[in-house]
Formats: structure tokens, sequence, C-alpha cells
């Protein structure tokens, strides 16, 4: 997974997860040597959904000790980080935090989605996984990877499965295919034992590969 990870506020579990536990080492083998591993700890959100796209933006195609470097020289820029104080950053000050030019003109153009307030939040509670996906994908510099990480890390859906996610991959050709090269496809056939709780699945996954809970 590429992305900033960081450890989350402890909070109590998404209502689905002790069911989605349950069902995944009822249903599959690997899921069930996984989840004991792991113990308590569980997918959290940070409750704010511009930060949890910006950290997205902020994580695509590269490392993760490598965004969250660029995302702690970033965050501290303005005084509170809102949409509207992204606005008023320099571009050379963003910059000089690491950030791409084009990572730039993405989070200006996701600040003004929310400052223009496009679409309220509040909406994406009635709408189904794609829908909101299509949404987020007309915002410049979101594309389906990071309408599903906002999917999993702050709506908190139970049932995403991000196929264009490295670390997904990674971790299915470790724990499934015995380190062999896995194709999207391979990837799905997994996953048909994960539903209705791919994205809870996928989280295991990415334990399995980094024990560092992710949060975005």
């Amino acid at each position: 997974m590429t992305g900033a990870a960081s450890a989350a506020v402890a909070q109590t579990p998404p209502a689905f997860w002790d069911e989605a536990r349950k069902h995944l080492m009822k249903k599959d083998r690997v899921m069930k040597r996984l989840i004991p591993q792991f113990g308590d700890v569980c997918l959290q959100t940070r409750g704010d959904a511009f930060v949890t796209l910006a950290r997205s933006i902020v994580g695509q195609q590269i490392s993760v000790k490598a965004a969250q470097t660029v995302w702690d020289r970033f965050v501290v820029l303005p005084r509170k980080f809102t949409a509207s104080n992204v606005l008023k950053l320099k571009v050379d000050d963003m910059r000089s935090a690491g950030l791409s030019a084009r990572k730039v003109e993405y989070l200006v153009d996701l600040a003004l989605h929310f400052v223009n307030r496009v679409s309220p939040v509040s909406v994406w509670d009635e709408m189904d996984d794609e829908a909101i996906i299509a949404e987020l994908t007309g915002i410049r510099g979101i594309g389906r990877w990071t309408a599903e990480m906002f999917l999993i890390f702050h709506m908190l859906r139970p049932n995403v499965l991000p196929l264009d996610d490295v670390g997904l991959l990674n971790g299915i050709s470790r724990n499934y295919f015995s380190g062999d090269v896995v194709s999207r496809s391979d990837a799905r056939e997994v996953a048909a034992a994960w539903v209705p709780y791919c994205s809870v699945a996928t989280w295991y996954i990415w334990r399995s590969l980094d024990p560092l809970p992710v949060a975005y």
C-alpha cells in the first residue's frame, strides 16, 4: 500500500467489525490465521473528509515513509489544516514541503471543491460505493484508488476491494500464492470468500505486511 501511515486515536471498532472477523475466519483459512495475530487493533477513521482525501493525494505513487515525511511538513504550514487555509498557502511553501507541482495543483483543486461545497459531505452517507467513487473521481487528482481509500478510511464502508493497491496484491501474493506474482483476477478470486467484508480482509492483508495500523 502506498500512502501516509499513522496510528489514529484509539476508538471503538466499526459496528460491523466483530461480525466481519467471525465471517472471515470461518470462510478463509488465511484470515483464520491472520486475524488473531492483531488483537483488538481495528480500522479507524480520522473523521475529517478533507484531511483523508488530502493525505491520500500526498501519498500517491510514493512510499509510506516518504508520504508521512511530506505530510508532516505540509500539515503544519497552515495554522489549522482546513480547505480554506490550504487555499491561502503559497505554492513555493507547499513545494518546499516536498509536494510535486502536480500534487500542489490537485490539493488546491480539492480545497476549492470543499470550500465551494460542490457536494455536501452529508449527502455521501446516502450514496452507494460506486456513486461516491464516480463523484470523487470527478475531482482532479483523485482516481479510483484514492476514492477507495476514502470509502475505507473515512466512510468505513465494509466491502471495498481496492484492486489497484500494490500492498493488497503483494499481501495476497505472500499469503495465498507463496510469493508468486498475482493478477487482479487472482485477487478477485481470493476475495470472493471475503464478501461482504472485503475492506476488513484488505485491512488485515495490509497488517500482514506492516503491523502499524494505517489511517488516512
